[in-house]
């Protein structure tokens, strides 16, 4: 069975593997089900990987299959599988349990291990073959009338997880009704957290570098929020204009951004950090003003991994209420189609060069 994998610690290395065809009966008590793959989202986890930047291969193994957002069709299922059915459209979570109290009970997101495991990032496969099988537990059903957004499920639950986190977390304050919302970067985790920001009834500005129009700010704008050009409007600009914003989510992969936007926060107000940054860029931070004013305006500082079970349902709702208050602004992210693993050297070229691909994914078979 064709999968595409890296060899981790050697940078590009990406490539064609012959892996074993998975069955059902490799998840014990009745639980497994097969996924036949349909399509596969791609994103600059999967070019860092292949930069060898993270990723380890799973025990046993010297190669990792990449890709973690998925969507396919249940193929087969074992006996005591309940929660979905053969011909059901899924997608699957990506974090795996390890032995602390919060995997064994089911937050297997916000482990306490150092070690973590995740599918197609880290000690377990990914999703960029033809068919793979898990436990129960971890498909989640798609509603067939989502099926035109199929790889978008995954990066909806990371939206999704950093807004309800934020929420949870300012239960804190008793009474907190956000009314400003700064959403940092216009890629796929920002415009989604725009559109949730936006169903919750919050202002939000998107800023992102790009001048408008282009389709970011076309998306952007179609989720009746307001795009902004940090090329001709600062951070501190727009806070003149604004004001102060109650929640900031970062989702640019910049470090110093994510840095940056902590000196912009409003009283009482949070900052949530979704970006993976695998570099080693050091910033200057000017942590006088920033530990000053966090302390005398209860901020909080609030960093979010992919999501568990509950986040991609609540993604999932998310995306049925914005196409229904929204309809067709949801399906422009999905811009670069690739067709047929063979074809993994276009998909990391267009990850890599392509800098107005805003979701490249790849075609498995057909739907």
């Amino acid at each position: 069975m064709k999968a595409v994998a890296v060899t981790p610690g050697t940078p590009n290395s990406v490539h064609l593997e012959d892996i074993p065809e998975p069955s059902v009966d490799q998840v014990p008590d009745g639980k497994g089900v097969l996924v036949r793959v349909l399509k596969v989202g791609v994103d600059a986890t999967d070019r860092e990987i292949n930069d060898a930047l993270y990723g380890n291969a799973p025990e046993g193994d010297d190669y990792l299959v990449i890709g973690h957002e998925s969507f396919g069709i249940v193929e087969a299922v074992g006996e005591n599988v309940r929660r979905v059915r053969v011909g059901d459209y899924v997608t699957a979570t990506v974090r795996r349990p390890g032995g602390s109290i919060y995997d064994l009970i089911g937050t297997n997101d916000m482990t306490s291990e150092e070690e973590y495991f995740e599918r197609g990032i880290n000690l377990r496969h990914g999703y960029l073959t033809e068919r793979f099988v898990d436990e129960e537990e971890y498909i989640v059903r798609v509603p067939e009338g989502l099926k035109h957004l199929h790889v978008l499920q995954e990066p909806m639950s990371c939206a999704a997880k950093a807004v309800h986190q934020a929420y949870e977390a300012q239960r804190r304050m008793k009474v907190w009704r956000p009314k400003l919302a700064f959403v940092l970067g216009a890629g796929q985790i920002g415009l989604l957290t725009t559109l949730i920001l936006r169903l919750k009834g919050i202002e939000v500005y998107t800023l992102a570098r790009g001048a408008a129009p282009n389709l970011k700010s076309e998306i952007v704008s179609g989720f009746e929020a307001t795009y902004v050009s940090t090329r001709e409007t600062s951070i501190a600009e727009l806070v003149a204009k604004s004001g102060k914003p109650d929640l900031i989510v970062d989702a640019t992969g910049s470090s110093s951004l994510a840095f940056e936007a902590m000196q912009h926060l409003g009283h009482n107000g949070v900052v949530v950090w979704t970006s993976i940054t695998g570099g080693d860029r050091s910033v200057q931070v000017p942590s006088d003003a920033v530990n000053l004013h966090w302390v005398l305006g209860n901020k909080l500082l609030l960093g979010s991994v992919n999501a568990n079970r509950d986040h991609f349902e609540m993604g999932i709702r998310d995306l049925a209420l914005g196409e229904m208050m929204y309809p067709g602004v949801l399906e422009k992210i999905l811009t670069n189609p690739v067709d047929g693993l063979e074809n993994y050297k276009e998909m990391m070229r267009l990850l890599v060069e392509d800098k107005e691909a805003l979701k490249v994914y790849v075609n498995v078979a057909e739907v």
